[in-house]
């Protein structure tokens, strides 16, 4: 079943691929399909969880802590696009990889932090520097993401799902 699904998510892609071969490798463009409809899979449930699950009021823990409603959307949200962009990058955009999937899994992990930290890091950037901050925060959010994005792409490709040689 799994291998079904595998081959339906590859053919759609490698279909829609096709138009933008000659200038765009496959790999390439499956990792813009996969983190692309992850990304978007991130937003629907972070406002799901936001406007109907948590009806935009914080939750509370114990009588002691609370988080606020957005935080835990985000939490929510990435609970599930976490697994879901491992599982994509695995067996979608990278099958070729030889590590073991727990060593993979754990790089995932190490990179998804990294790639967190910067983006919070470019929008305090962004936010801070006088002539930065003239540029809206849409379009300097949408650079951000350009730049993780490339980013992290170039780092899953040559450590998270890198192939070993042969023995």
């Amino acid at each position: 079943m799994f291998s079904v699904a595998r081959n339906i998510i590859v053919g759609t892609i490698d279909f829609f691929h096709r138009p933008f071969a000659r200038w765009i490798p496959v790999q390439t463009f499956r990792y813009l399909a996969c983190g692309g409809s992850n990304a978007v899979l991130n937003i629907v449930i972070y406002s799901i969880s936001l406007n109907f699950i948590l009806h935009k009021e914080d939750f509370r823990i114990a009588a002691l802590m609370t988080i606020t409603a957005r935080v835990m959307a985000y939490i929510i949200a990435f609970s599930i696009s976490f697994p879901m962009g491992f599982v994509l990058s695995r067996h979608i955009v990278f099958p070729e990889s030889n590590l073991h999937g727990r060593v993979q899994l754990f790089r995932y992990g190490l990179t998804t932090v990294l790639f967190n930290v910067i983006t919070y890091l470019m929008i305090k950037l962004f936010d801070g520097v006088y002539f930065l901050h003239m540029i809206p925060p849409t379009i300097s959010y949408v650079f951000i993401t350009l730049f993780v994005s490339a980013l992290s792409y170039v780092l899953q490709r040559v450590y998270t799902f890198k192939t070993h040689p042969a023995e």
